[in-house]
């Protein structure tokens, strides 16, 4: 079933006097949104590190296991991550691209990704990680929840 193309309107986000992120039309349009006063909050003190994987075909589900029960170590041994999570692709829209896996690590601040990103636990698992990796998308990017 083929998706049908939106239009959105062009807004930027402006940050409100409550510390809050809102979307602001551009040069004075107003939109839905903005008339009906949502605004969005980021929240505080919570970072995601997001990775999509596509394993090399020559990984057996053994070896990836072993992989993903080392990644989840990862949280006894770098203090900044708090947690981690990881799934298959599930989705019926077939969307995804030849990724296959995706994990998740929560942070309390931008700067604890860093901690782990340099921390030698880390550098020693994404190397071989990435060695048995076809192709990887990583972000890292802040909750944001939309208030009406």
């Amino acid at each position: 079933m083929p998706l049908k193309r939106r239009r959105f309107r062009k807004e930027s986000l402006r940050l409100t006097d409550r510390g809050k992120v809102g979307t602001q039309p551009q040069k004075g349009k107003q939109t839905g949104e903005r008339r009906r006063g949502r605004e969005m909050e980021e929240a505080e003190g919570v970072v995601k590190h997001v990775v999509l994987a596509k394993f090399k075909e020559e990984m057996t589900d053994d070896q990836i296991d072993q992989l993903i029960k080392g990644y989840a170590d990862l949280v006894n041994h770098v203090e900044p991550m708090k947690s981690f999570h990881w799934g298959k692709d599930v989705s019926a829209e077939n969307m995804h691209q030849g990724f296959t896996h995706v994990f998740e690590s929560t942070f309390e601040s931008t700067k604890g990704v860093a901690e782990y990103v340099a921390h030698p636990a880390h550098v020693d698992f994404a190397n071989k990680f990435l060695a048995s990796t076809e192709k990887v998308v990583v972000i890292d990017y802040k909750p944001t929840t939309v208030r009406s």
